[in-house]
């Protein structure tokens, strides 16, 4: 079944010259019966399924698959046989190793199954004819597929090749963050060992990396659990350097290709909760679920919070003492631990590491067991263990839902007055969310629900105006506007996030709305003057602008008059100078004119 050396050159096609992915057909139609035959694609390859396999994966061009099969004539001539020879047959599927019907035929198998291929002369041995094998025979294999091994380029370049031993036991691969622990045992091609990892592992963060270019490349293409065997090429190895051997590894010569074993034990997801990384949190026991507590959810916490060199200076829910319970987002803890609460699912464990930024600052604090230093980086060891998140609002009545919009509302207003603007608009907004036109309301609680959405989106915006947010304001200022074209309020607003992006044609427009409304509005009217004084300096401003442009053209003007009119003496003097040229290169021997006749010089 090998193709050999002598065999044609021709027949050993790239698989990209195939019309179709073969196995198309196949995945289109129901799956075959036992004793059922079919032509799995275009190229007119048959199969006839013997015995199915198991599970539903099949392996893919580049794998290393395991095969017994019989190769026989129509007439039932056996001319190859792995059973004869009593050893199973190996190789890589796609790459010219056997014949292309057989590789377009095995990518269909799956673990376990035996089918029987027949394939026209194109996709077997062709003209040339094979070892027992007339010329365009058609032919068949009776072909097991024990097993195969997935083969990943990791890189697309040849320079790292994976094979997968064995497969990890969850679908999620380790980020950049995360910390891992592996195994592995680095060769020569000769079998030297290099390096190899204690029985325990190596444990390291991905993003430091290790060892090698190749390692984290790999890993983070790993599942946990899964073993494989890795081909690394100097590029991405130890390079075209030769390296001295030390405590960690054995010499290696320049450009040396590596062979790894490799394991990835486990890891542990590092988030960077605050998105600056300033509060790094490492899951040490995932939590249960999907589920994790939102903004406002009432959580029930156990913590030890420690300074870097260990010292511990507050303790919660150990020892006999309480578990800590607060609101989320109400600032009730530190910001490291209200923003951390909210990532975190019921039963799970973390380590933050946090930055004094979003912790206790940089002034001196006393807790509990000890004072905290300033500018101090804190970490905590934590675990949630419950959490009530707030009720949705369509987990709500009509009634239930107008009562909590109003309470988020309040709660706004008191955070705008102590000048928290970024909180208050997140509470504006949750209050608007209970009351939204998508919600079932009775006649009376409609004009309720809809008063306070306009409030709520009236409050947004003036915190957005004091967060410097002008399209955000503008925004929620039109929501009002598209229900109450003349709310003097959202006018009022909107023209001043206009004017502040310097869009004063339009701030003008909603000034003029209002002030029809309300002619007298004093408010209004000192924004007017606002706008007018900022028109004014805009005006003064293109004004010199204008004036310095046209200056600067009249001065480039003149300069370019002046240098034309010298361009022209110095043309009038070439002239001349050429003409006097002319006269004084007329050959002395030329014969003179006598009466404006030339004389004959003979």
């Amino acid at each position: 079944m090998a193709m050999e050396k002598k065999t044609d050159v021709s027949q050993l096609e790239d698989d990209d010259d195939l019309d179709e992915e073969p196995g198309e057909v196949i995945e289109s139609a129901p799956p075959l019966k036992v004793g059922e035959e079919r032509e799995i694609n275009s190229s007119g390859v048959k199969k006839k399924l013997l015995k199915r396999g198991l599970g539903w994966e099949t392996p893919e061009f580049g794998d290393e698959v395991t095969v017994h099969y019989v190769g026989m004539l129509l007439d039932g001539t056996s001319f190859d046989s792995s059973r004869d020879r009593g050893q199973a047959f190996t190789f890589k599927l796609g790459h010219g190793q056997v014949v292309k019907g057989l590789d377009s035929g095995i990518i269909t198998m799956k673990k376990g199954e035996t089918a029987l291929l027949t394939l026209p002369p194109n996709m077997a041995y062709g003209n040339a004819g094979h070892e027992g094998v007339p010329p365009n025979s058609i032919i068949q294999f009776e072909v097991e597929l024990i097993s195969w091994i997935r083969v990943v380029d990791v890189c697309k370049d040849g320079g790292i090749i994976k094979r997968i031993l064995e497969e990890g036991e969850a679908n999620r691969q380790p980020s950049d963050l995360d910390e891992v622990i592996v195994k592995y045992q680095v060769r020569l091609l000769d079998g030297t060992i290099i390096s190899k990892t204690a029985e325990e592992g190596m444990e390291f963060y991905l993003k430091d990396g290790h060892l090698i270019l190749a390692l984290p490349k790999v890993i983070r293409t790993m599942k946990m659990g899964e073993r494989a065997n890795l081909t690394i090429q100097p590029q991405y190895g130890f390079g075209d350097a030769a390296r001295h051997g030390n405590d960690e590894y054995c010499s290696v010569p320049r450009n040396s290709v590596l062979v790894i074993d490799l394991e990835l034990v486990s890891f542990k997801s590092v988030i960077d909760v605050t998105g600056d990384s300033k509060v790094i949190k490492k899951i040490i026991k995932e939590g249960e679920g999907n589920a994790i507590a939102n903004e406002g959810a009432a959580v029930t916490v156990k913590y030890i919070a420690k300074l870097e060199d260990g010292t511990i200076f507050e303790k919660k829910g150990f020892d006999g003492e309480a578990p800590l319970e607060f609101i989320v987002d109400e600032e009730q803890v530190t910001s490291s631990l209200d923003r951390a609460a909210a990532t975190m699912k019921k039963g799970e464990q973390a380590v933050l590491t946090v930055s004094p930024d979003y912790g206790f600052g940089y002034i001196e604090v006393h807790r509990d067991l000890a004072m905290v230093p300033p500018s101090s980086n804190l970490v905590y060891e934590v675990e949630m263990l419950d959490f009530v998140k707030e009720k949705a609002p369509w987990e709500m009545s009509s009634q239930e839902r107008i009562e909590a919009a109003g309470k988020k509302k309040e709660e706004g207003n008191l955070l705008f007055k102590w000048e928290k603007y970024q909180r208050a608009g997140r509470k504006y907004d949750k209050a608007a969310d209970y009351v939204s036109e998508e919600g079932t309301f009775w006649d009376e609680e409609q004009k309720l629900a809809k008063a306070l959405r306009v409030s709520c989106w009236l409050n947004g915006a003036a915190c957005s105006l004091k967060l410097k947010d002008y399209k955000e304001a503008i925004k929620l200022c039109s929501k009002v506007l598209d229900i109450e074209f003349h709310n003097v309020k959202a006018l009022y607003r909107r023209a001043q996030a206009f004017m502040e992006n310097a869009d004063l044609e339009y701030a003008e427009l909603d000034i003029k709305k209002a002030l029809e409304v309300d002619p007298e509005n004093r408010e209004v009217k000192l924004l007017q003057r606002s706008v007018k004084q900022r028109q004014s300096q805009n005006d003064k401003r293109d004004a010199k602008l204008y004036a310095h442009m046209f200056s600067r053209l009249t001065k480039e003007t003149t300069v370019a008059m002046k240098k034309l009119k010298v361009d022209k003496e110095e043309d009038k003097k070439s002239e001349e100078q050429a003409m006097t040229m002319e006269i004084d290169n007329v050959p002395e021997n030329s014969a003179p004119l006598n009466n404006g006749k030339v004389e004959n010089s003979l």
